[in-house]
């Protein structure tokens, strides 16, 4: 185990930012990590993994722990469900590539979504009407005070909508190093109700849909909306989607009859973040090498040498003025770094 001094992180966030750490570390096992986490020469400790869910917003005097642990492994299983148990490093569309190879259903809806598996469960990833806490198991972390390997049920991870008790009250306090979920063996749900990936499948003319023609349904979507930040620095959808109670709703649609929403429960209703950003005129737009994406506007890109305070600075900008048009407060997903 090498500890480097002042390391270049650009490749390793995918907004492609020339931040530097002060020290970096690569780890490997649950051991390295509990032994990394007990030094305290290095006083602030920050765990990275596929670097899609952060925003640097300049040179940071930490020491940046990179969980790069590998592995897959069926716990048990019955003709209908498999569990298996996925170690923090793998990366997560390879996982959903390696669910379908073995048709196993759950997760096919969520393929190409950036980052590694051991970040999943800090915000409940999800897409296309899925969500990880639906076929999450449990998850093992390590608690960062005394380096005590824990395991966290769903109950225990409180998940929210893009929440989880990782993102408040454990947040900072515990590294992630395995998740194990239940896959479908037969029987799969299939989900094609939400967004375009009906209108995919018809195109491509699929009646009954598998889980693999879900999975490509939504890989095309995602890859006709959303730039593969290897070409084009970008941490996916910058904006959650808001969740507002059914009296602003009702204000709201009063006002913006035509405006599409979504109805979580009788009491709330979420609005996309990115038809109110394109509604105020930021599609598009640029202000230096900081923009938002010409064909989805949730997503901020960096056009090459844009600094993390450029994209913090021009996602403040489309906050305040989603908030001044429609009395509606929007905020990241991603996780600002300073």
């Amino acid at each position: 185990m090498t500890v480097l001094e002042n390391f270049s992180l650009k490749d390793y966030n995918t907004f492609g930012i020339a931040a530097r750490a002060k020290y970096f570390v690569e780890i490997n096992s649950v051991s390295a990590l509990q032994e990394i986490l007990s030094n305290d020469c290095y006083p602030r400790k920050i765990c990275i993994g596929g670097g899609s869910n952060m925003l640097l917003t300049g040179d940071i005097d930490a020491l940046f722990i990179y969980i790069n642990i590998k592995g897959k492994e069926i716990i048990s299983e019955n003709q209908e469900q498999v569990s298996v148990k996925v170690m923090a490093g793998e990366n997560w569309h390879e996982l959903v590539l390696w669910t379908l190879d073995n048709d196993f259903g759950g997760i096919e809806n969520m393929s190409l979504i950036p980052g590694n598996t051991g970040t999943a469960p800090i915000q409940n990833i999800g897409a296309y009407g899925v969500e990880l806490k639906d076929t999450f198991l449990e998850c093992e972390a390590v608690r960062i005070s005394d380096q005590k390997l824990i395991t966290f049920s769903k109950e225990d991870c409180a998940f929210g909508y893009r929440d989880s008790l990782f993102k408040n009250k454990g947040k900072d306090k515990f590294v992630i190093t395995s998740v194990t979920f239940s896959f479908t063996k037969k029987h799969h749900i299939i989900k094609t109700g939400y967004g375009a990936i009906e209108e995919e499948l018809s195109k491509n003319s699929i009646v009954n849909p598998t889980i693999r023609d879900v999975s490509n349904a939504v890989i095309a979507i995602r890859q006709s909306k959303l730039p593969d930040p290897k070409e084009l620095g970008n941490s996916g959808s910058f904006f959650k989607n808001p969740i507002i109670s059914k009296k602003a709703f009702n204000i709201f649609i009063e006002a913006q009859p035509n405006a599409p929403y979504y109805k979580v429960s009788e009491d709330y209703f979420k609005i996309p973040a990115g038809w109110l950003i394109e509604q105020c005129g930021y599609k598009g737009k640029r202000i230096g090498d900081a923009g938002v994406h010409t064909k989805q506007a949730l997503v901020l890109v960096n056009y090459g040498n844009a600094t993390g305070e450029d994209i913090l600075g021009l996602a403040d900008q489309i906050i305040n003025e989603v908030m001044r048009r429609f009395g509606i407060k929007i905020g990241p997903e991603v996780n600002i770094i300073k």
